[in-house]
Formats: C-alpha cells, structure tokens, sequence
C-alpha cells in the first residue's frame, strides 16, 4: 500500500469544486474564497457538535470569517456594476 502524499491529502482535507461561472479573475479568486469559507464553516461546525468548541466560540470564529468573505467580496468588486 502507497502512502498517499501531501497533494493527496490537502485535496482530501480541502476539496475544491470547479468553477463553472463566467471567467473573470475577480470572480474566480471569490469563487475560491467562498469555498474555502464554507469548508473552514463546516470544520467549525463539526468541532462545536462534538463539544471542541463552545457555542459562543464558534459563533466568534464564524462571524470574522464572515466579516472576511464580505471584505473579499469588496475588494475584488464583485456585485458592483462598472
């Protein structure tokens, strides 16, 4: 049996979907940065159900995460009409 090697496991850890949107640099590094949002949501979620993480803590984590997202979103002038 192989061991699987670091690219193996970072795609394990961090599954990436395609993007399938209008190609636009801007768009796509959102587009990354949303699903790396929703994979850091779904571990926090996962630690806060198993009792690693209180309630308030996770909702701390995930509010800055947010507050991220939306400056991502504002810096790469996603929304705004040129």
């Amino acid at each position: 049996m192989t061991q699987p090697n670091s690219q193996d496991k970072n795609n394990f850890l961090y599954p990436r979907s395609r993007y399938y949107g209008k190609f636009q640099p801007e768009t796509l590094a959102f587009n990354a940065n949303l699903q790396e949002f929703a994979q850091r949501i779904s571990y926090i979620s996962c630690l806060e159900t198993g009792g690693k993480l209180s309630p308030e803590e996770a909702y701390e984590q995930i509010k800055a995460l947010w507050k991220e997202l939306k400056n991502s979103k504002k810096e790469l002038s996603i929304g705004i009409n040129k």
